[in-house]
């Protein structure tokens, strides 16, 4: 994965714990498709049933608060998410999202200011940058280390024991 292009925003406060992410009571299965269903459910309702394949959050500081579950980043990838941008994510939350292989971002608070729903964005992941084509502004996010980048790019954690396996 080295871009993310046309990407949609979905924009979101501070402060969203992992169970606005994924509530408790749709855990009663792991299915990534079942999580899909239910992302983000308690915090708008319109979300699983219009986000795109490609779609991207932007969001506050300390995303992904709350319970260490894994659940969280599965829902989002499973429906679509190609990336969450925050000032700082919750460190838990950070780990579990790159050994889901979902990608993350961090990028100053007063950017995501800048930043606005429905804007569409372009993250060119190997240069550590991201266009918002809306704005035509850029902004510079926090370099990813070489072995998450790995994790994204064999899809995850599971995906690259496989892979070593396989070697």
């Amino acid at each position: 994965m080295q871009t993310i292009k046309n990407a949609k925003v979905w924009k979101y406060k501070s402060n969203i714990d992992t169970d606005l992410i994924i509530a408790a009571r749709y855990l009663n299965q792991s299915d990534p498709k079942h999580l899909a269903k239910y992302a983000m459910a308690d915090l708008d309702e319109n979300f699983a049933k219009e986000v795109q394949e490609g779609d991207v959050i932007v969001a506050g500081e300390n995303f992904g608060c709350g319970s260490s579950r894994e659940h969280a980043p599965i829902a989002l990838k499973a429906c679509g998410i190609k990336a969450v941008i925050t000032p700082y994510f919750a460190r838990i939350f950070y780990r579990n999202a790159f050994n889901m292989g979902l990608a993350i971002f961090e990028i100053e608070k007063s950017n995501v200011d800048k930043i606005s729903q429905d804007d569409i964005l372009d993250i060119d992941i190997q240069n550590g940058a991201i266009k918002n084509t809306t704005t035509n502004e850029e902004y510079v996010f926090k370099p990813i280390p070489p072995f998450m980048q790995e994790l994204l790019s064999s899809g995850g954690l599971m995906n690259m024991a496989k892979k070593e396996l396989q070697n």
